[in-house]
């Protein structure tokens, strides 16, 4: 056992932990177990490291040190330490089940994070598998003196989650967006220390880590005991997806509030009636999801078990409590801008949000292009009289960057205090040329990351713009496309088309025709002479 675990020896020791897993559950499941086990070693070593300090350091003895350890932080059961699970040969997964469920009831903030996840189903996992993988788990000890830096645990366990999501192929998209296009939003919106931020559809919870990964960078971003100096929220609707971004956060030493519910239907960061404003939003929301109305759907569903005909829902119906579709009601199939007006209404009054979105928000008609139209150029009275102006930023992004899905997508950044040199524009950038190929999937380099980021931080400042890449556009000739947002529309990819000449193409297509015409003569002469082919009389 060495004295300090480095981050590679660390993220392929828990990736071999998958290795066991293999066969027995679907690869899309393996991070659930594995996470709850990393979770529970690194919640006893820790605890045994600060009994040794009290005992060695202090003049106390184990009880006592113990004692104190639980009045600090939180209660550690017996049957729940390390030890006592190892040394069982049955019902290893009950005794998990228990396990976990007794560290919940003394730990409020991990309130069915950790029993989200059912080790004790003998048909899905048996002891022997169970026994193989604690006993791959005690290989290390993952106390704070074992490892480099206090988050490295939340590395490793972002590198599991990409790990996973590759595994698992389309499903990872559900609960992971790549690393590189997460960086290249928080650079964008750009959270600042003392700010508060929030992700709706927050997954395992990658963006919140790296905008406190981005404040910890500035000055003042650090709070006593290493902690980022920015306060952390988010929602998620799945609860596996819910319990990792809880853990992941924890292994990261990062306090947030992560709720667990539909955001849509029933947003969780209320202050009173009213929904929680933040200085930073930031979503990847599921591209296009359908249905996403829960109310109105699920009253239609009522009404169709005593009618013959199923009718799709109406909705028109929709009515939020909270105000947030002030620009218009998205249709059922297309609930992007239902997610972009949630963040919009959850920002507080100088607030800036990023979004990633597929490149239809930006050109589709209907009563989509009416919420587009209300966020460029706002509103009449009759529509309650919303401000326009509040895009800042377009960004169109390469393709095949999600694991779910190969379409292209864009960032959209809304800000609701533009300075005055770049009120009345919209900076468009085209990125969508620069990125490293991969087999299943494309991915952003750092240079393709920095680049976005300078030429947008240059034109928000100076409204520079750059050829064949950048433009700072007026919302005038925004209008004059109809409020219209596709790229190609405002600019060129560089490439020269050339021009036709249609006499001479005619003239050359016609010179080819008679050459064909003479190679089938002379062709069917050999055929004849071999005897393939009747000369017709």
């Amino acid at each position: 056992m060495s004295n300090q675990l480095s981050l590679e020896a660390l993220e392929s020791w828990l990736w071999e932990s998958a290795n066991i897993l293999r066969g027995s559950i679907d690869s899309s499941d393996f991070k659930n177990y594995i996470f709850g086990l990393l979770f529970l070693k690194r919640f006893n070593d820790v605890f045994e490291e600060r009994g040794a300090h009290l005992t060695q350091n202090e003049g106390l003895n184990r009880r006592e040190a113990e004692e104190e350890i639980e009045d600090k932080w939180g209660k550690f059961p017996t049957s729940a330490r390390w030890p006592v699970l190892i040394s069982r040969t049955e019902n290893i997964g009950e005794a998990l089940d228990k396990a976990f469920a007794d560290i919940e009831a003394s730990n409020p903030e991990l309130q069915h994070v950790l029993t989200a996840t059912l080790y004790g189903d003998k048909r899905v996992l048996s002891d022997a598998t169970l026994q193989r993988l604690l006993r791959h788990f005690n290989q290390y000890k993952l106390g704070n003196a074992d490892l480099y830096k206090a988050d490295m645990l939340g590395d490793a366990y972002e590198y599991l989650i990409k790990q996973f999501a590759d595994d698992a192929g389309k499903k990872g998209g559900e609960f992971y967006t790549p690393k590189a296009v997460v960086q290249l939003v928080v650079e964008l919106i750009d959270p600042q220390p003392g700010h508060t931020v929030y992700d709706p559809t927050c997954g395992s919870g990658g963006m919140l880590v790296e905008s406190a990964h981005h404040v910890a960078k500035l000055p003042n971003g650090i709070l006593l005991g290493d902690k980022p100096n920015v306060l952390l929220f988010g929602q998620e609707k799945n609860l596996g997806t819910w319990a990792i971004a809880k853990l992941n956060l924890y292994l990261h030493n990062m306090r947030a509030e992560i709720e667990r519910g539909d955001t849509l239907a029933e947003p969780k960061h209320l202050d009173g009636d009213y929904l929680k404003t933040f200085d930073r939003v930031i979503a990847n929301p599921p591209f296009s999801a359908k249905a996403w109305w829960t109310p109105v759907e699920l009253a239609a569903e009522a009404e169709q078990d005593s009618e013959k005909k199923a009718k799709a829902p109406n909705y028109k119906q929709v009515n939020d409590p909270f105000g947030r579709f002030a620009y218009g009601i998205p249709p059922r199939g297309y609930a992007d801008l239902a997610f972009a007006q949630h963040m919009l209404a959850s920002l507080k009054a100088d607030g800036r949000m990023g979004i990633i979105l597929p490149h239809g928000v930006l050109f589709r008609s209907g009563e989509e292009g009416k919420i587009r139209e209300g966020l460029l150029f706002g509103t009449d009275a009759s529509s309650g009289n919303q401000p326009g102006d509040l895009i800042e930023a377009v960004i169109g992004l390469p393709s095949a960057l999600f694991y779910n899905t190969g379409i292209p997508a864009c960032v959209l950044i809304l800000n609701k205090q533009k300075p005055a040199a770049l009120k009345g524009r919209v900076i468009i950038i085209d990125a969508s040329r620069d990125y490293l190929e991969g087999k299943a999937q494309n991915s952003l380099r750092t240079t393709d990351i920095t680049r976005v980021v300078d030429t947008h931080k240059a034109a928000f400042k100076q409204q520079t713009e750059v050829d064949n890449y950048c433009r700072v556009v007026t919302l005038d000739e925004i209008r004059r496309n109809d409020g219209n947002l596709n790229i190609a529309r405002y600019i060129d990819d560089g490439k020269t088309e050339s021009t036709v000449d249609v006499a001479a193409a005619l003239t050359q297509l016609s010179k080819l025709a008679e050459e064909e015409a003479e190679i089938d003569g002379r062709l069917n002469g050999y055929l004849v002479e071999l005897g393939l082919l009747k000369v017709e009389v």
